[in-house]
Order: C-alpha cells, then structure tokens, then sequence
C-alpha cells in the first residue's frame, strides 16, 4: 500500500521566498529520511520553496487565471512530502509519529489509489496510460 505523508509545517504560509531551514532542522530531518530509506519503505521525498515564491493557476471562464504567492487565503500549506510503500495504514501513521516536528507542525497521511481499486469501468478509461514510474528507469 502506498501512502503519501504530507508535511504540513508550521509560519510555512508566511515564509520569504527565499527562506531555508537551518542546518539542525535538516540534520534531523535527514536521520528521519534515512530510516525511511535503510526500512525499504521510502519511495520518494521533497521539500518545497515556501507558496510565496510558488504560482497557482486556476480556470475562470475556461481561461487560466495566474496568481503569484504568497497566498493570503492559505491557512495550512505543503511544505514537502514523503510517498511510502508499506503494509497498512497503521505502519504509515507508526512512520510519520516518528518524524521530527517542531511545534505546531502536522504530518498529514494520505492513501495513493491504486488501479485494483477502481471498478473495471474506471479502469477501462484509464487503458493506454503508461505509469511513468515503470518508465522512469
């Protein structure tokens, strides 16, 4: 079962564009990161520059409408992101209760749809579709 593990943290919505976390924040981030990798669990990470140097698109009228950050209606934002593969619901909230937050930060854990768990109308739209990470090698 895969799971992406969204980092929610904490004064992320007002963040300078240019901001970056302290060499300790990433020196502990990264113990947490290599566990994930030497447990064989560990799929994909990123950070993210803060959604004030980010860019949101939309559609009005069926035409793309451009919005520079930061974003005043944003309360909670993606600050990076983990996509695991284990066993159960239950193991990916036993890895992400095991990541180093600071005050106020949230992890938020999310199941990835799988093609087994559409029924066979869903998944006859979606023939023909290469998953790119069987390409991605």
């Amino acid at each position: 079962m895969r799971f992406m593990m969204l980092m929610l943290p904490a004064g992320q919505c007002d963040a300078a564009p240019d901001a970056k976390p302290s060499a300790e924040a990433v020196e502990k981030m990264m113990r947490f990161n290599k566990s994930l990798q030497e447990a064989g669990v560990l799929l994909a990470l990123d950070g993210l520059h803060p959604p004030s140097a980010g860019v949101r698109v939309s559609a009005v009228n069926g035409k793309p409408k451009i919005v520079d950050g930061p974003f005043a209606e944003a309360k909670e934002v993606v600050g990076g992101y983990w996509m695991i593969d284990v066993g159960s619901r239950d193991e990916a909230i036993a890895w992400a209760s095991r990541c180093p937050l600071g005050p106020g930060d949230t992890i938020e854990i999310r199941q990835v749809f799988e093609m087994a768990d559409f029924p066979p109308d869903v998944r006859k739209a979606a023939d023909g579709f290469d998953d790119p990470r069987q390409s991605a090698t």
